[in-house]
């Protein structure tokens, strides 16, 4: 039942305002983390950091097929999801430093933000545990009979767990609407997939479970919109849910704790230079004269002025008062 379609597609004649849309999203999602990268080197960012850096179009293009009501839940590299799912910057920043004006009051911090209004569910710090959720998400719409679909973000690392093939097991026998989207970006958390899966075409982990999949390029933001168009509509209309397998790639470490020594800086380079999301859209709206070079640069002043007002907003937030440690912790029934 599964299929791939990971070689590249022709690109057929892009709409300019889409194609912007889309380059610009992508642009925040990197300065942002840039941006944050620095922060944490200054210690203004505590604990665990995982930046995005590279995957930028699979979240991207998985937005774009989204309707209204739709949910996103993912892991713990999440800083790109809030924002293409249009949560304040200022508000992310302001989590990853601690501060009072951040979407948990400066409590949840890089791995636990959530926005209902935005219907992102998270930002999950354990492997995998975002997946049953996720699924729990797809029974709630399917039992409410409410038309929305939830799509469920996990990476190559969190496949090899139990609860995912739980989750897929249910999913399937209810035809529940999911998409699970696998962002593969090859190296877990420092393991490449080669050494840790015994089957490294991850799209076809649900064949026993009778879920169809695909591999997709998840480096190039039209495919990934392309495969998503098709999943979503899958999930919608009843038949189930669908796994992507997003073929990505990570240019920082795991965590910024991580020298990432597990890899050549050749390789890293190698896919800078030639498969790199963000260039590879800019390359293609130049080549259809969509953009001029000045435009481009335009919209990256902007970006980096928005990405600097929400580093200024964080590091002029106040830290959260202590008595913030007795809210949230019970709920009254």
């Amino acid at each position: 039942m599964a299929k791939t379609s990971s070689a590249r597609q022709p690109v057929p004649k892009l709409k300019k305002a889409e194609s912007i849309k889309l380059y610009r999203e992508m642009l925040l999602i990197r300065r942002f983390e840039e941006r944050a990268g620095q922060l944490y080197g200054m210690g203004k960012i505590a604990g665990f950091c995982h930046l995005y850096i590279g995957q930028e179009a699979v979240i991207t293009g998985m937005q774009a097929c989204l309707s209204d009501g739709d949910q996103i839940i993912t892991g713990y590299r999440d800083h790109g999801h809030m924002l293409a799912c249009g949560m304040d910057p200022r508000g992310v920043m302001a989590e990853l430093t601690g501060r009072a004006g951040g979407y948990s009051r400066g409590k949840g911090g890089s791995m636990h933000m959530f926005s209902r209004e935005k219907n992102f569910f998270g930002g999950h710090g354990i492997v995998g545990a975002q997946v049953p959720i996720g699924t729990g998400l797809g029974f709630a719409n399917k039992y409410k009979e409410n038309p929305a679909v939830s799509v469920t973000y996990f990476g190559d690392g969190a496949a090899n767990q139990g609860q995912v093939y739980e989750a897929f097991n249910m999913a399937s026998l209810w035809k529940l609407p999911v998409v699970y989207v696998i962002e593969n970006n090859m190296y877990a958390m420092g393991t490449s997939l080669y050494r840790h899966a015994s089957q490294t075409a991850l799209y076809k982990r649900g064949i026993s479970f009778q879920i169809e999949g695909e591999a997709v390029d998840g480096m190039d933001v039209y495919a990934v919109k392309r495969a998503g168009e098709k999943a979503m509509r899958h999930a919608r209309s009843g038949k189930g849910p669908y796994i992507l397998e997003m073929k990505t790639y990570r240019y920082r470490g795991h965590s910024m704790s991580d020298p990432a020594k597990y890899r050549k800086r050749e390789e890293v380079d190698d896919i800078r230079s030639h498969a790199d999301p963000i260039d590879g859209l800019k390359a293609l709206m130049l080549e259809q004269e969509m953009v001029t070079e000045a435009d481009l640069k335009q919209i990256d002043k902007e970006v980096r002025a928005q990405v600097k007002d929400a580093a200024e907003f964080a590091l002029e937030s106040p830290e959260p008062d202590p008595a913030e440690l007795w809210t949230d912790v019970l709920k009254e029934a």
